[in-house]
C-alpha cells in the first residue's frame, strides 16, 4: 500500500471513502477511459480488481491509488510503461516519491552532470 503523504497527486484528487469502485468511477477519478484502465490491468500486476458475480470489475481503494500513481507517472512525469513498471516494482513510490520538489531534482541532476563532466576531463 502507498502511504498517503508520499504522492503529490493526492492533494488534488479526493478519493471517496468506499470499499469498492466500479470501472466507470475509477475512470472518472483518474480522467482516463475505461479501456485504458483495462490495458493498465494487463500491464501492471499491482492493479488487481476483484470480479463481482456479474463479472464487473470492482477496484479497491488501493487499486485506485495505484491507478492514480500510474497516471501521474505516465501522463505527468513522462515515464514509459516499462519505466513505470520498474518504478513500481522497485518500490520507489514509497521512498523517492516523497514530495520531492523540482529544485531538489534539478540539484541532483546538476550534481550528476558535474560528476560526469569531471570524469570526462580526467579521461582526457
Amino acid at each position: 500500500m502507498i502511504p498517503n503523504e508520499s504522492i503529490e497527486y493526492r492533494m488534488s484528487i479526493e478519493i471517496p471513502d468506499k470499499l469498492y469502485f466500479k470501472i466507470g468511477e475509477v475512470s472518472k477519478l483518474a480522467c482516463v477511459a475505461p479501456h485504458v484502465l483495462r490495458y493498465w490491468e494487463s500491464e501492471f500486476k499491482e492493479i488487481q480488481p476483484k470480479r463481482a458475480n456479474s463479472n464487473q470489475r470492482l477496484y479497491r481503494r488501493e487499486d485506485v491509488e495505484i491507478v492514480l500513481l500510474i497516471k501521474t507517472l505516465l501522463h505527468e512525469q513522462g515515464y514509459t510503461i516499462s519505466g513505470a513498471k520498474k518504478f513500481l516494482s522497485v518500490g520507489k513510490h514509497d521512498t523517492v516519491a516523497k514530495k520531492s520538489t523540482v529544485p531538489d531534482c534539478l540539484g541532483t541532476i546538476k550534481k550528476e552532470l558535474l560528476d560526469l563532466k569531471n570524469m570526462l576531463k580526467e579521461k582526457e
